[in-house]
């Protein structure tokens, strides 16, 4: 064998590629050579019918179809798959694939790996694209348009089988030898397995040992061999159908299973929360419609010049750290497939200072020694990431100044993603209609205007509308669900903007990317007057309305002159000549910083199926959270597998302040 860089995969001098740490094959070698294609094809997509030929694809035609792999590899199964759902004319519209995967490998190992096969080398690339930061916990990559959904559960299969939610439609069963890698064929990972599958799906493997087909017909798989792929002589084929009534934990409380085709929605608030909640419901063929008072869509807190997506790092990596991790990934994927990448926004990676104590990174995260795959996308102040951009951005370092670099973070102006997301198809913005009630009827639910006309209605209503999501809610909620037990609080806070610098020297002084902390500054965002700087933003609690304050723009200026000096005497004439000029947001916040998502009722969704919903509680960091939040709704409606893990998302249930 020739060592790889990486000590996850070597490579055999016959081309296979091997792991030491369980001293087996990823895959075996036909007699025509790398035979991985093949077998994927032949033992996984054939076993679980999903190849097209003289009769359909078990798939043709369905909304959506989940996979669950226990074992991603190499990623060859899922590459082969995301090629067949391509080439398939009656393909599902939304393919989920889910697989754990305790050891991800490099980027460098998939493209190797899938270089032999034509055919896949261009996916491949687009899957090594995303492949970083693969921290333990659960990481969605989207491909197709949001159409192909990859969920990886990076971390032991047991576990993580436990994190995944979703009704799977088919199952392949692989990972290295039960004799090398027993945990992954254990008993207890086969019933983690049948609880996520769905009665008549089919399961596949090249694995038939004995003590394998035994475990699964434990668990209620009806099992048989099937000719295998030359030099295996056998193969296993098995269905879900077990003789009793399985006992599924509840998959989502949120989900709403009448849900079995996309109907109509009204959304009440126009912001980040509202568009997101609009676009993640109309690519799954929901009719939107979206109602706020204002005019314009994003006039309120979703207005901001220009605002930083980054995540919040934590000693103990608590669930906001997780919560944030997860939405810049979901924020970066979707302004990159909507906005102009550097005039609306830019993944410049983001410099975060701070205090000592503050901000230290998780004990249990893997260093820059470890797999640039596994390794974490925030680097600490003693990277050399991190001090060459502390010196770009004239930032000092020392004992009481340290930081972090967020290499996958960036800026995003708010408005532009509004309207982007808004301008989808099957989504109506209805702007200039304030909504003063909301009605439930027979079908669902009626909004009502001050003058007492109806403006929508719809099957489905989400509330998104900030800190005026607690007053809507009250007009919706019944006696058992008062609305008074939400604790949403207003937030205001107040930014400063001007134009950056004709000055040559005062203009380089400003960096090419946001620096984040005790306020923050981002530079060089271009707008239709020219670029501009912002800077803030100010926390004032219990204050509902956007108004200026002379004492906040001194604030800012200071933080700002404490923040980043050599930037701040760039421009600093501005704040004396009046060009630096301030704007006003209220946004919404609850006692545990977490948003509130999902169903407002204390029963469960699925005999409560008309429940107001909600999305709100986003806070400051709206910018991170409202992709996220707007995508795990639409999942928990759908029964979809969610983005997150499953006791992560438990802790965004609006319904948790019920009493």
């Amino acid at each position: 064998m020739q060592p790889a860089a990486s000590a996850t995969v070597v490579w055999r001098d016959d081309g296979m590629p091997a792991s030491p740490r369980f001293d087996d094959v990823y895959r075996s070698r036909g007699a025509a050579g790398d035979a991985g294609l093949a077998q994927a094809r032949h033992v996984f997509l054939g076993g679980c019918n999903l190849l097209a030929g003289e009769q359909p694809a078990a798939w043709a035609g369905a909304p959506c179809w989940q996979i669950l792999e226990t074992g991603f590899g190499l990623g060859l199964n899922f590459l082969a798959t995301w090629h067949a759902w391509r080439a398939d004319p009656a393909r599902p519209q939304r393919l989920f694939y889910s697989a754990v995967e305790a050891w991800p490998a490099e980027a460098a190992h998939i493209l190797r790996s899938a270089a032999p096969f034509a055919e896949l080398v261009p996916l491949a690339q687009e899957l090594a694209s995303r492949w970083h930061g693969l921290l333990p916990g659960l990481h969605r990559l989207e491909f197709e348009g949001g159409r192909v959904q990859l969920t990886l559960a990076i971390g032991d299969a047991q576990p993580m089988l436990g994190e995944l939610t979703g009704q799977f439609d088919s199952i392949y069963l692989d990972g290295f030898s039960p004799s090398r890698n027993p945990d992954m064929w254990s008993l207890h990972t086969m019933k983690a397995v049948a609880r996520l599958a769905r009665r008549g799906a089919w399961a596949a493997s090249w694995c038939v040992a004995g003590e394998v087909r035994e475990r699964l017909t434990t668990c209620g798989f009806a099992v048989e061999r099937v000719p295998g792929l030359p030099p295996k002589r056998h193969a296993l084929r098995a269905r879900f159908d077990p003789h009793w009534q399985p006992k599924t934990r509840a998959q989502a409380p949120l989900a709403l299973p009448t849900v079995e085709a996309p109907r109509r929605c009204a959304i009440i608030g126009g912001g980040l929360a509202g568009a997101s909640c609009a676009y993640s419901l109309a690519r799954r063929g929901w009719q939107v419609i979206v109602l706020d008072q204002a005019i314009e869509p994003a006039t309120g807190a979703s207005g901001l010049p220009a605002g930083v997506v980054a995540p919040h790092v934590s000693p103990d990596d608590r669930p906001l750290s997780r919560l944030t991790r997860a939405g810049v990934r979901a924020t970066v994927a979707r302004a990159r497939a909507l906005l102009r990448d550097g005039m609306e926004f830019a993944a410049t990676g983001v410099l975060e200072r701070h205090a000592p104590g503050e901000r230290r990174l998780p004990a249990e995260w893997p260093s820059a020694a470890d797999s640039a795959a596994t390794r974490a996308t925030t680097y600490p102040a003693s990277a050399p990431e991190t001090l060459e951009k502390a010196r770009e951005a004239s930032a000092p370092l020392d004992d009481t100044h340290l930081a972090l670099w967020h290499a996958e973070a960036g800026w995003v102006r708010p408005a532009a993603l509004v309207r982007a997301m808004l301008a989808a198809p099957g989504i109506t913005w209805q702007g200039g209609e304030a909504v003063e009630r909301l009605e439930s009827t027979t079908e669902g639910w009626r909004a009502i205007g001050a003058d007492g006309n109806t403006l929508a209605e719809a099957e489905l209503v989400i509330i998104t509308a900030g800190f005026d999501s607690r007053a809507l809610l009250a007009s919706a909620s019944a006696q058992d669900a008062d609305a008074s037990t939400l604790p949403l609080n207003p937030l205001r806070g107040q930014v400063a903007f001007g134009p950056m610098p004709s000055d040559a020297a005062d203009h380089a002084a400003l960096p090419a990317f946001p620096v984040n902390g005790h306020g923050s500054l981002i530079s060089h965002v271009p707008t239709l007057d020219g670029p501009i700087w912002v800077t803030g933003a100010t926390f004032e609690r219990g204050n509902a309305c956007a108004e200026l304050h002379e004492t906040d723009h001194a604030h800012n200026r200071q933080r700002l002159a404490e923040l980043l000096p050599t930037a701040s005497a760039a421009v600093d004439v501005q704040w004396i000549d009046g060009r630096a000029r301030s704007w006003s947001g209220v946004r919404a916040t609850l006692p545990d910083r977490l948003p509130a998502v999902g169903a407002w009722s204390r029963a469960s969704a699925s005999t409560d199926p008309l429940a107001p919903h909600l999305c709100t509680g986003l806070g400051a960091r709206g910018l991170t959270l409202a992709v996220l939040s707007g995508e795990i709704l639409a999942s928990w409606l759908h029964g979809e597998p969610l983005p997150v893990e499953r006791n992560l998302a438990e802790r965004l249930r609006a319904e948790r302040f019920l009493t």
